[in-house]
């Protein structure tokens, strides 16, 4: 296990992890938003984040470096209640698939899944729960990758399909006991689409819809729950409900202008109809209620040396966040209102050069909106206005 040191000062919060961070992902859930998990070189580790500390309270070694995280809806964290869960899916750079768990009543335990002739074989660029508020939201979980396939896994089946993975446990040296049965290996609803796939997202007011975005400039509004039956099955034609189109990646494209960086959507978590990306050095922001043929109803420029990762903010809802890609800028985030996307952002300098941001995402914790922000062998977590 990797050894991870932090520290608190005027503000900010630094967590030396001791290898590379290429992942960070706040969780979401009511119960668990003070937890954070970070995806390093071989494990995947938890912190519990305060506005004056970061403690660790679980690692998970997986054993490859880790490209995709999602945290489940039943993950509950120490400080809301003592049933305690931990609960993450986690993807790996050999196309891997592991869902890990601890909880106040059971060891840690890694659970692979989805490897072989059954799984990706492209790099596993994102992943997330299903969303809705219904008691089996934890049973599905979706990935999405460069093999141009959205996946969405049954992690309880009832049938049981032969495979040759195994599932590991390992204990963190305590004294509880685990008498679960060998679990069966999830099985999963395949769609194809026409390009490879750079993220997926869930909203928590629908459990059968994804949204999906491509590296071309187009995001689909796909129903993975759609009756096979009434279309080709296992297609994007058939299970997109609507399609979005970012008009500048998507004429880059055509005219053969390549480009080093690939598109990055995600969903505004209190209001369904409202998307938002970015493609190079352009973000837009799209109104589902206003299709305009799927253009976008607000466009600006952030960085015109080409911008990553688009994060909307759980709690401060009208804000955006997008990375700098550059390392000629540094490690640098711009923060948007999206009531005022064409006034200038405010610009956040977490580290000069050579350094850049790897990963980001908010917190999900009442107040102050805090970013965590990963670059090197290093996070740092701080509210909105301490830099």
């Amino acid at each position: 296990m990797v050894d991870s040191q932090s520290s608190s000062m005027d503000g900010v919060l630094k967590i030396n992890h001791g290898s590379d961070v290429y992942v960070v992902r706040a969780c979401y859930n009511d119960d668990g938003a003070d937890l954070l998990a970070l995806g390093g070189e071989h494990s995947v580790d938890v912190f519990q984040i305060t506005s004056s500390s970061s403690k660790r309270i679980a690692s998970f070694h997986v054993g490859t470096r880790i490209t995709a995280l999602a945290w489940s809806p039943r993950s509950v964290s120490s400080s809301a209640s003592d049933e305690w869960v931990i609960e993450l899916a986690a993807a790996g750079v050999d196309f891997s698939l592991h869902l890990m768990t601890l909880s106040s009543t059971s060891i840690e335990s890694i659970f692979p899944f989805g490897g072989g002739l059954s799984g990706h074989h492209g790099k596993v660029n994102d992943m997330c729960f299903c969303g809705g508020r219904e008691q089996d939201n934890s049973r599905y979980v979706a990935t999405v990758s460069d093999d141009k396939m959205l996946m969405v896994w049954d992690l309880q089946p009832t049938l049981d399909i032969a495979s040759g993975v195994t599932s590991p446990a390992a204990s963190l040296g305590t004294n509880r006991t685990s008498t679960s049965p060998p679990r069966l290996q999830p099985t999963a609803y395949v769609i194809s689409f026409p390009h490879p796939l750079t993220t997926v997202s869930s909203h928590p007011s629908s459990a059968k819809e994804f949204l999906v975005s491509d590296c071309r400039g187009s995001i689909f509004l796909a129903d993975w729950r759609s009756d096979p039956g009434q279309g080709e099955q296992g297609s994007w034609r058939h299970s997109s409900l609507v399609e979005l189109v970012e008009p500048h990646a998507l004429s880059n494209s055509i005219a053969g202008v390549s480009t080093q960086w690939t598109g990055f959507a995600a969903w505004r978590r209190d209001a369904v109809d409202i998307v938002g990306a970015t493609y190079g050095s352009w973000f837009s922001i799209w109104d589902l209620s206003k299709i305009q043929g799927g253009k976008p109803m607000e466009s600006g420029i952030s960085f015109p040396e080409g911008g990553f990762l688009f994060r909307w903010c759980p709690t401060s809802t009208d804000y955006f966040a997008i990375a700098a890609h550059s390392p000629t800028k540094g490690a640098v985030i711009h923060l948007h209102n999206v009531n005022y996307v064409h006034t200038q952002p405010n610009v956040i300098h977490v580290a000069p050069r050579p350094q850049r941001i790897r990963d980001f995402d908010f917190m999900a914790n009442r107040g102050v909106p805090m970013l965590a922000v990963a670059f090197g062998r290093q996070v740092v977590v701080f509210p909105i206005g301490v830099e």
